[in-house]
């Protein structure tokens, strides 16, 4: 061969583009291990606390609605969903409760209890028994412990009535055929 240095340079040339490649192939993999153990590395912890919503909105949300329900289906004497109602109304109270035990220096939980337990039962009593007029004195009573309540958490201007008008325009209360 007339050049024999032609052969050892490709040669080089050849092993220092195998040599590249195999840096560009590592540097590669490095890459895509790093991108999935980013993907799978759990997201930083969010600063902020768990959304609690405020006892008020709990009431308005939760409790409110099922006093009016519980109203409703007992006026129209459908006691199968006033028996419902009830038992969410006492769940509703019972999360209230749970999620705001003291309410400023107010008791919550044992307010709500007391408040609530008797007419609680005397309503699923008269719900039981297909009774009217002693759901009606029981609904009553309820209502005005709901204000007693208020009263005693001192949000006087908090006052819960015997509904007049369904809010559910889009719900039948009557009992269903069967």
């Amino acid at each position: 061969m007339a050049f024999p240095f032609v052969k050892d340079f490709c040669m080089a040339v050849m092993t220092g583009k195998t040599i590249c490649a195999a840096f560009a192939s590592v540097a590669a993999l490095f890459a895509v291990a790093t991108c999935l153990a980013r993907a799978q590395a759990p997201a930083p912890a969010d600063a902020s606390p768990p959304y609690r919503p405020g006892l008020g909105d709990l009431m308005t949300m939760t409790v409110q609605p099922r006093h009016i329900k519980l109203a409703l289906a007992g006026r129209q004497k459908n006691w199968t969903y006033a028996a419902y109602e009830l038992h969410e109304l006492q769940e509703a109270f019972d999360r209230a409760a749970k999620a705001w035990p003291q309410w400023q220096s107010v008791p919550i939980a044992d307010l709500m209890t007391a408040a609530t337990k008797e007419p609680i039962a005397s309503l699923a009593r008269a719900i039981k028994d297909g009774a009217s007029d002693r759901f009606a004195t029981a609904y009553e009573h309820l209502t005005d412990t709901c204000n007693a309540c208020h009263q005693a958490a001192n949000r006087p201007m908090i006052v819960i009535r015997v509904p007049d008008a369904s809010s559910f325009p889009d719900q039948d209360f009557e009992p269903q055929q069967q």
